[in-house]
């Protein structure tokens, strides 16, 4: 039974896919830095909304083939080395690439050159072969790939059993141990250089990015012409193939999108004029929003009700929520502002819903949650993202 220790392994991507590993034959720790995941992981307590995770890591628990540590002296067991730590932005957008180079310092004093070591998240064009680097500079010589995560928050458990996965690798050994490693989960590989592996992943999120970006801008002027953008889409997407990807409108955020968009963008030498469009359009939703409301309401008077904090329906996770954008904002334009989300629990001034609903003047649903199908109110519902089936007209 080969030994595989993830390096971020508490986290949306590492936690899953350690379950799932550990849930195939393999021994897994995931190495996490927080003490308080790790804790609430070995007790068999998920800290992240994520389907199919709490059963899988109650059995892989009681399996004895996975557990949780701070430890980084757990590296030395591993056959496999897995680094699940990203690419951070600065509060510039800049990328900061040094990240992962310092992960896998922390590591050095109990890796081996026998080990395969994957790295798992985006990260900036070249990062893989500065990795190599390091690790040739400290004498090690493991076998290094770059072999991206694909999966969608909420659904990694089934997607990484379905989703082919990219082994970015410089030689034929590499990919081959790689290739053997993924394959046990019974998906497909396609071997390409790790550079280019570095790019598919930024091309993948950034393609979605600038298709959310699109459907926002036609939204914005339907919007402006007065005209229902979840009719016209309708109309385009009834059985024409050509246009079942056009997404709806609504705020498209998250911990990856913006981040990686504004990667390209950096690693293309800030010649991105499609990427920045992108993020102007994404961004600038919050305050159009707002604007058009000032031009209906006394927002000053008001009070507003934002319902949905996390940056995706049916998700605890509020990272980069433009909810939080929008909240901003109206917090400076109207006279009270208040926030639920029936998922989210790390956020204590968060309300429940029906009090919201109660005390608020208006309502924005600003993320789509199941939940708010079945709203019954004659509140004002700004629905951009037409969960209610009426329009998303403001």
């Amino acid at each position: 039974m080969q030994n595989v220790v993830i390096v971020g392994g508490g986290g949306h991507v590492g936690l899953p896919l350690a379950l799932v590993l550990a849930s195939n034959g393999y021994k897994v720790c995931s190495l996490d830095i927080s003490h308080e995941t790790v804790d609430l992981i070995n007790s068999g307590i998920m800290p992240f909304k994520e389907n199919g995770a709490p059963e899988l890591l109650v059995h892989t628990l009681a399996a004895g083939n996975f557990k949780a540590t701070t430890e980084h002296s757990v590296v030395a067991e591993a056959d496999v080395l897995i680094v699940v730590i990203g690419t951070p932005m600065d509060q510039h957008l800049n990328p900061n690439p040094n990240a992962v180079g310092d992960a896998i310092f922390a590591c050095m004093p109990y890796m081996n050159s026998s080990q395969l070591v994957v790295l798992r998240s985006t990260v900036f064009p070249g990062v893989t072969a500065k990795v190599k680097s390091l690790l040739e500079d400290a004498g090690l010589h493991p076998e290094l790939t770059f072999c991206p995560e694909r999966i969608l928050e909420g659904d990694a458990i089934k997607e990484l059993r379905e989703l082919p996965q990219i082994i970015g690798a410089w030689n034929e050994p590499a990919a081959d141990r790689a290739t053997s490693f993924f394959s046990k989960l019974g998906i497909e590989t396609i071997v390409v250089t790790p550079e280019e592996a570095e790019l598919a992943k930024l091309f993948t999120n950034v393609w979605r990015y600038i298709k959310f970006a699109a459907a926002n801008q036609f939204w914005l002027m339907s919007n402006e012409a007065g005209l229902d953008f979840a009719k016209i889409r309708e109309a385009i997407r009834f059985d024409y193939p050509r246009a079942s990807d056009l997404p709806k409108a609504g705020f498209a955020a998250g911990p990856c999108l913006l981040k990686d968009t504004m990667q390209l963008a950096a690693f293309s030498n800030n010649n991105f004029g499609l990427g920045y469009s992108a993020m102007l359009v994404n961004e600038g939703l919050p305050l159009y929003i707002v604007n058009k409301l000032e031009e209906k309401y006394d927002l000053s008077k008001m009070k507003v009700g934002i319902l949905g904090a996390a940056f995706k329906s049916e998700s605890d996770d509020i990272r980069e929520s433009l909810s939080y954008k929008l909240k901003k904002i109206l917090e400076f334009k109207a006279n009270k502002v208040f926030m639920t989300d029936p998922h989210v629990t790390v956020d204590f001034n968060l309300k429940p819903l029906n009090e919201v609903i109660r005390d608020s003047d208006i309502l924005i649903l600003a993320t789509p949650h199941s939940a708010y199908q079945e709203i019954i109110t004659d509140k004002p519902i700004i629905d951009i993202w037409n969960v209610l089936g009426n329009g998303n007209l403001i």
